[in-house]
């Protein structure tokens, strides 16, 4: 397994669509363990290929409190929202694009996904809290989607100046 380089905003990559995965072979899933050693590395609780610049549909989350609990990686290719419910929730969420940024963002509460694993077989997955929270948000990278694209172009355009400000003063030194 290798570390990946994960893009920042405003890489154009990170706006364009990704493409299906014809199917889960070798390659892909070396992929998905690169992405989820180099998402544990970061850390973070999710990532999706598009960060590291590869636009296929392929996600890797683990939501477990790392120092708590053991390891619970879930791993998908072409992950799909087939169903989702009215009830709405909102949870503070930070992206691993957009570092030490971070902002409210209201998202249906639960949602069911399909999706093809590892090992290449299709599963469905129900979601609620923090899991449904996390496959939304990496779903929508693979749309080219940010969660700042849930807040109000001001608020929006305040975090992005925020985000610059810190990399000027991190390049600085």
């Amino acid at each position: 397994m290798s570390l990946l380089n994960i893009l920042i905003v405003p890489d154009a990559r990170l706006r364009q669509t990704a493409e299906p995965v014809a199917n889960v072979d070798g390659r892909v899933a070396r992929l998905m363990d690169d992405m989820l050693e180099t998402m544990y590395k970061a850390p973070g609780i999710g990532l999706a290929a598009p960060q590291v610049g590869v636009l296929e549909r392929v996600i890797v989350m683990d939501i477990a409190e790392r120092k708590t609990e053991a390891p619970t990686p879930i791993l998908m290719a072409n992950p799909e929202i087939i169903a989702r419910s009215d009830e709405l929730a909102t949870a503070q969420e930070g992206c691993l694009s957009i570092p030490d940024i971070y902002a409210d963002v209201t998202r249906p509460r639960q949602v069911r996904v399909r999706y093809v694993d590892r090992d290449g077989e299709v599963r469905e997955l129900d979601a609620d809290g923090l899991t449904a929270t996390c496959v939304q948000h990496e779903i929508d990278h693979l749309n080219g989607v940010l969660f700042v694209d849930y807040l109000s172009a001001l608020k929006r355009s305040m975090l992005l100046r925020r985000l610059q400000k810190m990399q000027r003063n991190k390049a600085a030194g």
